[in-house]
């Protein structure tokens, strides 16, 4: 049996998954979304994720017309359909059908849908070795313009970086913000470590707050070391002792060059791998059980 796919309360094998070409989803990017992790039959911090995606949707208005509590359990009811013990889920919730207007009114009810699957945003090589990312000119968009802490389902900002950065012959692109401060990678969260004091931009500047993020910076607190957000620049980035990414789907992925700047050694940095061994186990017990 091929996947199933939750849309508004029903299943669907994956090939017959729909949604109407006058959703405004598809149509303008209205609605918003998450994704989530399982590891094990344990859901990683999925009631975070969930109260993530209705501070989202009531951000920009969207009345989600299931309760949370009803939400968990299509995310866990998916995951034991399709018989996943480890798989990353995408639940998204978007403005609905509607017409060819912007207007939101014209959309009566949102949809809902829930997909579960397998993910692997890097090759695992990279998790040993490490990655090696690149700057990019493409701006990350004005949290005045649209609050980062929506995830909404407009990513054509992180793309056009991520264009930039496959043009150039890397798997991942850093973004600055306006003002050419140091705010995020195209789908994940950037930490630096220097001198023994692990640092990350502020929210402030434009940049999601991670639940990866949020859990990296508890990790390093456990392990006694000073965690602060604080601004970079790219000078800070490229001296740095060590760098590594967070994100639901990377996880966390040291980083070991920048641009062929080599970071620390050029390889994965201690305290980089202690905060992945420390997450792994995080991952094992900080969730929901299905």
């Amino acid at each position: 049996m091929s996947r199933q796919v939750y849309i508004n309360g029903e299943y669907f094998d994956k090939q017959e998954a729909k949604i109407s070409v006058f959703d405004h989803g598809l149509l303008y990017g209205d609605g918003v979304f998450e994704g989530i992790r399982a590891y094990n039959r344990l859901v990683f911090r999925l009631v975070q994720h969930i109260d993530r995606l209705y501070e989202s949707a009531h951000g920009i208005m969207l009345k989600i017309a299931i309760s949370k509590k009803d939400m968990i359990k299509a995310v866990i009811d998916t995951l034991k359909i399709n018989n996943l013990d480890d798989a990353y889920i995408r639940l998204i919730v978007t403005r609905g059908i509607g017409d060819l207007g912007l207007d939101p009114r014209k959309c009566k009810d949102a949809s809902i849908i829930v997909i579960t699957d397998k993910i692997q945003l890097y090759p695992e090589k990279l998790y040993k070795d490490g990655l090696g990312i690149i700057t990019v000119p493409t701006p990350r968009n004005i949290p005045e313009a649209l609050n980062p802490q929506i995830k909404s389902l407009n990513y054509l900002n992180n793309i056009l970086a991520k264009i930039e950065a496959i043009n150039n012959g890397y798997e991942e692109a850093l973004m600055f913000t306006a003002s050419g401060y140091v705010a995020e990678c195209t789908g994940d969260n950037i930490f630096i470590v220097k001198d023994n004091a692990i640092i990350t931009p502020p929210a402030y500047l434009g940049i999601l707050k991670g639940i990866t993020r949020a859990a990296a910076m508890d990790i390093g607190k456990k392990l006694g070391l000073e965690v602060k957000e604080d601004v970079l620049t790219r000078h800070n980035i490229f001296t740095a002792d060590e760098c590594f990414l967070t994100g639901t789907a990377a996880e966390i992925v040291p980083v070991v060059n920048i641009e062929k700047r080599i970071i620390g050694d050029g390889r994965p940095g201690k305290i980089t791998l202690k905060i992945m061994k420390e997450f792994r186990k995080l991952t094992k017990k900080d969730g929901v059980k299905y």
